[in-house]
């Protein structure tokens, strides 16, 4: 079957593309989806992420290799494995970064990604409750909840212990500032989880011009012998399928399987393909390469006054909560746990803040038992965890056999900078700075973990080498920029050495950025959608 755009990945970015693609009429576009429909009600209660962290259904549940500096462990690393992806299974927190990690890439050498050139692009997503302003939108499709008007009480005294030790309020992380302590915005929209899946591609499903397959696992990029991409082979239900391109295949397969599909196409470095006796298409040292993510840990305090624990801890606070959801589509259920955080200088010779702080009314074990739920701790209890914002670390994406069934290698490389294991200890004593404001005081019982087991900075450094996991921000492995032996693809997302591919998704990003990714992701979809519409405009002229 021939189509004129083909969609790799029906993610964050990939029901983004779809919907702006095939909106015109003009155009054929199939989206090409590895994992199934998202029709699970858990997929759309904001507090169902909680069944789908370890569900194999929804998530393709991969691990890292044995990370050295992070005493050898293989850290979790979820990725969506259904229509929405990653964004249908997150905590939904809607944070664009600051602007000078937009800025930084524009100075990567990719001009037209600066803050001033993705701002436009980052409001033409929302539908925000603050309206049409300076730096926000009230018509775009993605459904944004300011969870300020419904947290939990308990995040006020958060936001009072950070006053009283002189940080900054914030009422909007995406506006005019970004440091300081507030509540987080989450796309959420009544109650539901806004994913650009249900805001996007749902609506745009109607058109007889966009064909969705879902169980349709890309093997294999097909180029004709001018290096152009001319379609992709598919598995589906057991058999091979193969669909061509007329105009431009499009990756958004996500910073793990996009790097992972090129490699399998013969576009990546010469050397790994030759091991895995994978025909050369085009030398492209970069693909895999430039992997970033953000590690966090947790401090778990038991406090003298109520938390989420206590109203979801039980049958019958669990029933209320879904009594009052079921009537209202309001309460616990209809917000992330993620609520209260914000962005922190952890050294006066910081120049943007460095350090992400979450504040969450509840406090919960991570099971070890993927068959396992979470559930919260047996007592009225928070937790406070950080994660520093711009690690430099960086590590790689490889194929571990040229079939596509078996996952690629993840390889973050945590910890391997200097920089990155200093703010791994300014981020614990950021937390046990704020603890000791009068505020945190009066509400904290004891600190359960890890209290005594971290007393000076070698000791917070091992507590975090030894608990930290990712938050599941990986991105870079696609890098965008102008060198073809250190990135992957130009400024307009197209893939250096071929014709008719580029990659949008998270992998594209030059450098992390501050905060949760997601909302840069779709952005990124956004930005790259009329990039694609522009060129084909001008050759039609």
């Amino acid at each position: 079957m021939a189509f004129d755009f083909i969609i790799v990945g029906a993610g964050s970015a990939g029901c983004i593309l779809a919907n702006r693609l095939s909106e015109s009429g003009k155009y054929s576009v199939l989206l090409l989806e590895a994992g199934g429909r998202d029709n699970s009600y858990w997929l759309k209660i904001p507090v169902g992420f909680a069944r789908t962290y370890y569900n194999p259904e929804y998530n393709w549940m991969y691990y890292s290799e044995p990370e050295a500096q992070m005493a050898g462990r293989r850290l979790y690393a979820p990725r969506g494995k259904v229509q929405g992806g990653s964004g249908n299974i997150n905590a939904m927190i809607y944070v664009r970064g600051q602007a000078c990690d937009f800025d930084d890439w524009e100075a990567a050498g990719n001009p037209g990604w600066g803050y001033k050139d993705v701002l436009p692009y980052f409001k033409k997503l929302e539908a925000h409750p603050l309206g049409d302003t300076a730096y926000h939108n009230a018509k775009g499709l993605i459904g944004i909840t300011q969870m300020k008007h419904d947290a939990h009480p308990i995040c006020q005294d958060y936001l009072q212990a950070c006053k009283e030790l002189g940080y900054p309020l914030n009422d909007d992380f995406n506006g005019a500032s970004f440091e300081g302590a507030g509540i987080y915005e989450a796309n959420i929209r009544k109650g539901r989880r806004d994913s650009s899946s249900y805001a996007y591609l749902h609506p745009a499903l109607k058109r007889p011009n966009l064909t969705l397959e879902c169980r349709a696992q890309a093997e294999q990029i097909l180029f004709d012998p001018d290096k152009r991409a001319v379609g992709v082979a598919v598995l589906q239900n057991g058999l091979r399928r193969v669909f061509t391109a007329n105009k431009e295949v499009i990756l958004a397969a996500g910073a793990v399987d996009s790097p992972k599909l090129l490699q399998l196409s013969g576009v990546a470095d010469a050397e790994l393909l030759a091991r895995h006796e994978i025909p050369l298409v085009q030398h492209l040292p970069a693909v895999g390469k430039n992997l970033q993510d953000h590690l966090c840990v947790s401090f778990y305090f038991k406090a003298n006054k109520k938390t989420l624990n206590d109203e979801l801890g039980s049958l019958f606070g669990q029933a209320r909560a879904g009594i009052q959801y079921l009537f209202k589509r309001s309460g616990p259920l209809a917000m992330s746990v993620n609520q209260a955080g914000g962005f922190f200088k952890g050294s006066m010779q910081e120049q943007h803040p460095n350090l992400q702080l979450y504040f969450n009314p509840l406090s919960y074990q991570i099971p070890k038992n993927p068959k396992a739920k979470l559930k919260p701790d047996p007592y009225s209890g928070f937790l406070l965890f950080f994660n520093p914002c711009r690690p430099s670390s960086r590590g790689a994406i490889e194929i571990a056999d040229k079939d596509v069934g078996v996952p690629a290698r993840i390889m973050p490389n945590y910890l391997s900078t200097q920089k990155d294991i200093d703010e791994a200890i300014q981020g614990g004593a950021l937390i046990r700075k704020l603890i000791e404001a009068p505020a945190f005081k009066k509400i904290i019982v004891e600190e359960v973990s890890p209290a005594t087991a971290v007393s000076d900075d070698a000791s917070m450094l091992q507590f975090f080498r030894e608990q930290a996991g990712s938050i599941y921000h990986l991105c870079g492995s696609c890098a965008m920029g102008p060198d073809q032996q250190k990135s992957v693809v130009s400024n307009q997302l197209k893939v250096h050495g071929v014709k008719a591919l580029r990659v949008i998704d998270a992998s594209i990003f030059p450098n992390i950025t501050s905060g949760n990714i997601n909302a840069a992701v779709m952005m990124v979809a956004e930005k790259g959608a009329e990039q694609i519409l522009a060129d084909h405009r001008q050759r039609a002229v």
